[in-house]
């Protein structure tokens, strides 16, 4: 696996060493080894199978829903073991925070969609605390003057763009350090698709991004480190402009000619 030199263990939000991924007897993720910086949007790219969003949710542990998974290495945030047996799992994911690939709003309000963590969190001490909460996630996702008069309507009312700026507001409402995208923007038109990539580029520095994209171009346009997985194996890291115009692997500069995936 190639890692391009300087790149940000000064800065890391999440490190991982040496993780492999068992679905059973299936290894998914083959020794991976990374360091996912707090002030950039890091990419994870490569074809279907590769195991891109297995290894995104390693980060914040959602493989623990999958029966049958194990994670072996060490994965740390912010210097601590996420998978030490004294984590706490639901506290670990508001700090992690995960933007699916299809837009899930809560069957409930707009309003409640993004006070929904905040309550379960105790991070608000009135309802005018809560209020402030729910406009301030709404205007960071981009959603607050669409939305504004019409809070009590139902979150899944909206279009599946609006949707999963609603999501992306939930996630940030709890306040999270990272928040991860699997592939956010693949069931939505390219107006959508635009507009979550805006968003993206407006929260990096506020937050350790993680999107896995089948796109490259858009690994391209929002991302500053990207990672090439295939096989279960990351074959190749680092910042985005030099993998895409200078990939030091064969297999990474075929992927990206268009020679397969």
């Amino acid at each position: 696996m190639t890692t391009h030199d300087n790149l940000d263990s000064v800065d890391a939000k999440i490190t991982a060493r040496n993780v492999f991924v068992y679905y059973g007897d299936k290894r998914a993720i083959d020794d991976v080894s990374i360091d996912i910086s707090a002030k950039y949007v890091t990419a994870f790219i490569g074809p279907s199978g590769c195991g891109k969003s297995t290894f995104l949710r390693t980060l914040n542990r959602m493989n623990d829903t999958i029966a049958g998974a194990r994670v072996e290495g060490d994965i740390a945030l912010d210097g601590v073991d996420i998978y030490k047996s004294s984590m706490d799992v639901v506290q670990l994911r508001a700090r992690v925070g995960m933007v699916f690939q299809k837009p899930n709003p809560f069957p409930k309000s707009i309003f409640e969609n993004v006070a929904y963590g905040p309550r379960i969190h105790g991070l608000a001490a009135s309802k005018s605390e809560m209020d402030e909460i729910v406009e301030r996630s709404l205007r960071r996702a981009g959603l607050w003057d669409e939305v504004k008069d019409r809070l009590a309507d139902s979150g899944t009312a909206l279009s599946g763009g609006q949707q999963q700026r609603l999501c992306i507001a939930r996630a940030i409402a709890v306040d999270p350090e990272v928040i991860l995208m699997d592939e956010p923007c693949s069931a939505l038109d390219p107006i959508a698709t635009a507009r979550i990539e805006e968003l993206i580029d407006e929260l990096r520095g506020n937050y350790a991004i993680v999107i896995v994209t089948h796109s490259m171009q858009q690994a391209a346009r929002v991302s500053q480190r990207t990672a090439f997985f295939h096989l279960g194996r990351m074959v190749e890291y680092g910042k985005t402009s030099d993998i895409f115009t200078n990939p030091r692997e064969e297999r990474t500069k075929d992927y990206i000619t268009g020679r397969y995936g």
